[in-house]
């Protein structure tokens, strides 16, 4: 009982914790790394491939499912589709021409401009795609155009582009690997990991990709709406367990001294010596005698008086 609690303590401390930032891995390293997962994914569906009973068993099932809950049907989102060709047309090529360019340009520039979150954003894709996997091997599932019951066409052969043709055991493309929808999940990862990396205000118009390819795979009758509400489900475990790094704060600079500014004032009068002579004062550059002094100008009652007096 105390090592389930202590192990259970363990668990949640990992969770809570985000590791910081790392440096950008050796990108040979990256390219065989990624080769080598997609191509294990591929080979995985193939084994998936041929369940073809056990597929429309599941198809009915999840059909049933979202009948008793109530959801939209997927074929009413596609007849109001159909009322344009040219926005059917335009989703199709969506579809097919979206997915895996939009993946491979999304990691090379986490890879160039954000390698602290490329490690963390490859991890949460591996551990989804390999997620995905496991469900196609164990609920293969048939599209909404290849069961019946939804009277759903496939828009790529009618109206074109088209994916895939006619479903065989033995072919690389598993028309039965629905569940869950890997397209709506990566869009979503996708636009997480840009939100999380960037800090723009116009960061949040990145969930309109994984919007867009929703209504694209229901639309064009390629993944029921559970398909998306899984690979939503798988992504936010995944994200629970595997926390973004976080953004180590700018170290601060110390602050520079600031240079003193010696204030230079009015030059201070240098005193002319003869101003220091007693009886003198100069005012206006002119040498004036005090009065009373040596040679100063008498007052004139003072002249009269002695005058008068003699």
């Amino acid at each position: 009982m105390r090592s389930t609690t202590v192990l259970g303590r363990a668990f949640v401390t990992r969770v809570r914790e985000r590791p910081a930032l790392s440096s950008r891995p050796p990108l040979v390293r990256e390219l065989l790394l990624v080769a080598s997962l997609y191509s294990a994914y591929k080979f995985g569906r193939r084994a998936a491939n041929g369940q073809f009973a056990d597929a429309y068993d599941n198809a009915a099932s999840i059909w049933d499912l979202e009948r008793a809950l109530h959801l939209p049907s997927e074929a009413g989102v596609q007849q109001f589709l159909l009322h344009s060709e040219a926005v059917i047309h335009g989703i199709n090529v969506y579809y097919a021409t979206v997915h895996f360019p939009a993946m491979a340009i999304f990691l090379c520039w986490m890879y160039w401009r954000r390698p602290g979150y490329y490690v963390w954003i490859r991890w949460v894709l591996t551990w989804l795609t390999s997620a995905a996997l496991v469900l196609h091997l164990l609920l293969p599932l048939a599209p909404p155009r290849l069961f019946r019951p939804t009277r759903m066409i496939d828009t790529g052969m009618v109206y074109g582009p088209a994916v895939y043709g006619k479903p065989e055991a033995h072919s690389m493309a598993n028309q039965f690997a629905a569940m869950p929808s890997l397209h709506v999940g990566w869009a979503l990862a996708i636009a997480i990991g840009l939100i999380v990396s960037t800090r723009t205000r116009w960061r949040w118009l990145w969930l309109l990709h994984p919007l867009m390819t929703l209504t694209t795979v229901v639309g064009t009758g390629h993944h029921y709406w559970m398909d998306g509400a899984v690979a939503t489900t798988l992504l936010g475990v995944i994200l629970l367990a595997l926390r973004p790094p976080r953004a180590e704060p700018p170290v601060a600079e110390p602050p520079r001294p600031r240079p003193e500014v010696v204030r230079q004032g009015r030059p201070r009068p240098v005193p002319d010596a003869r101003a220091e002579l007693p009886g003198r004062s100069e005012v206006a550059g002119r040498v004036i005698p005090r009065p009373g002094a040596p040679g100063a100008a008498r007052p004139a009652e003072e002249v009269q008086h002695r005058s008068t007096a003699t």
